[in-house]
Formats: C-alpha cells, structure tokens, sequence
C-alpha cells in the first residue's frame, strides 16, 4: 500500500500543520453541537494524516491536541459529570486511544516501506536488484532517446570469486560482495544507477555521460576495487566492459548484453582488466 505521490510530496510540517487546523475546526464543532453529539470518532482523521505522513512523535503531539480539544469542548459546552474529574478520565481514554492509533499507523507505515526497500534492493549488498535496475534504465533510455543525450554502462565481474568461496567459505564470500556493493556506491555519483545483477556480476548505468568522462569514472572505480580487495587480502580481481551509447538502443536487455560481451572479452583475454567500447547505433 502506497500513498499517492501528490501527499507524499508534502512535508512533515504541512501534514502537522494540516493536523492542527482540523483538530480545531472539530473542536469548535464539538462545542457547537454540544455534549448529546460525539465527535470523538472524527478526530481520528488528524491524527491518522499526521501519524502517517510526519511519524511517531508529532503523531504523539496531535492525539495530545485532539484530547485537549475534546476535553475543552466538552468542559465549554456545560456537561456535568457526577464527579468533576470525570472529564479528565474521559480525555485520557480518548488520548490513550489516539495515543494507539498512532503507534499502530507508525508500525504499518515503517513495515511497508521496508518492504517497498526489499522489493527494490538486494538484501546483501544494499544496491537495486536486477527488476528496479532495469525499470529506472528503461528510464534513463527514454530520456537519451528524447534529449539525444549519451550515456554509458559498465558490466563488471568479479575474477576468482567461486575458488574464493571454495577457500575461505561463503560468508567470507558474502563479505566480499557487501564490501563492493559499498565500493561502487561510494565511488560513483549519486546520478549513476549501480546495481548487483545476481551472483558476482554488477551493473552501473552512467546517464549523461560520453566515452571520455566512463572512461575516467570506471578506470579510478577498478582501482578502488581492487585497493579494496588488496586491503583485505582478497584474491579477487574485476573484469569490466564499458559500452558507450550516442544512440539508445531499443532495450535495456540489449545494452546489458553489449556490455557484457565486452566484459568476457577481459575475461578471455586474462582477466582483471577493462575494455571500453563506444556503440553509435
């Protein structure tokens, strides 16, 4: 379940705000019709947009609002009670309510987002998995195709990586790919799409990017990766093919594979090195 984008947009201010203002209006109403009409129910509105659109704490803060804007409706309106304290008892049920609410909307907000996260990343090394790689290339290729903008894509392979496992084991195996899932998001822009495409294979779309400036970005990208794995006393090197596109291709697939051609050609040729290439149709 995902809100829809126009209230995404929104901050945590506007909602908190918002929140407040309809808390009000239902208090000068809850005043207005008087203690024989319960608006308890409706206040639940507030603090539903708050809980869920600014988080826990000003969720807190607006049910806090609504009971003291319930409690001081009723007090104005002139109900009596048996015993006076009988409003303080009444505005606590309904905080503690609200107070409910909110930490139960917070829980359902933080789980969906969590796995929103994991249906668009890989678990291990925390860069996009191959489906939402592949939806925001689809992307970036619309836009080439549009603006008649370059771009580039580099397939990089880890060297030696099954007789690593085989040596030290898996989980020193899944230390190594964490370890270059954090490389390439480190040394990359914050434009570039960096994904693990399954196994000890990676893919970095460079948008707006024509064969020079690839080629500068992934030479000092495999030197990070292997200073990396020298840190570590990691037997791994990384082949790379790098394709650069003046014309977008008609698929995502077909620039994967371009690149990947490129990419065994390192690995024919010895392994731990990068071959660039640029595509003109």
């Amino acid at each position: 379940m995902r809100a829809p984008a126009v209230l995404e947009h929104h901050g945590h201010v506007f909602w908190f705000v918002t929140g407040t203002i309809l808390v009000a209006v239902l208090g000068l109403i809850d005043y207005a019709t008087g203690y024989e009409l319960s608006f308890s129910l409706f206040y639940l509105l507030p603090v539903f947009l708050v809980a869920w659109y600014s988080g826990r704490d000003l969720g807190l803060v607006i049910s806090m609002l609504a009971a003291v804007a319930w409690l001081s409706a009723d007090v104005a309106s002139g109900h009596t009670y048996t015993y006076p304290a009988l409003h303080v008892w009444n505005m606590l049920i309904r905080l503690g309510f609200f107070v409910i609410v909110t930490l139960l909307l917070v829980a359902l907000r933080t789980a969906h987002e969590s796995e929103h996260r994991l249906a668009r990343t890989d678990a291990l090394t925390g860069l996009l998995n191959m489906r939402h790689f592949t939806e925001l290339a689809d992307t970036e290729l619309s836009r080439a195709r549009r603006y008649g903008f370059p771009f580039s894509l580099a397939y990089v392979d880890l060297d030696n990586f099954k007789s690593m496992n085989d040596r030290f084991g898996h989980p020193a195996g899944d230390e190594v790919l964490a370890a270059v899932g954090r490389q390439l998001a480190e040394s990359l822009r914050r434009t570039d799409i960096v994904a693990r495409l399954g196994g000890d294979e990676f893919t970095v779309l460079l948008p707006q990017t024509d064969a020079e400036a690839a080629r500068v970005a992934i030479t000092k990208l495999h030197e990070a990766l292997s200073a990396e794995m020298a840190r570590h006393d990691w037997p791994v090197t990384f082949s790379i093919g790098v394709m650069n596109f003046t014309t977008a291709p008609a698929s995502v697939a077909e620039v994967i594979a371009s690149a990947d051609q490129l990419m065994y050609g390192v690995k024919e040729a010895g392994k731990g090195g990068v071959t660039f290439a640029t595509r003109n149709a």
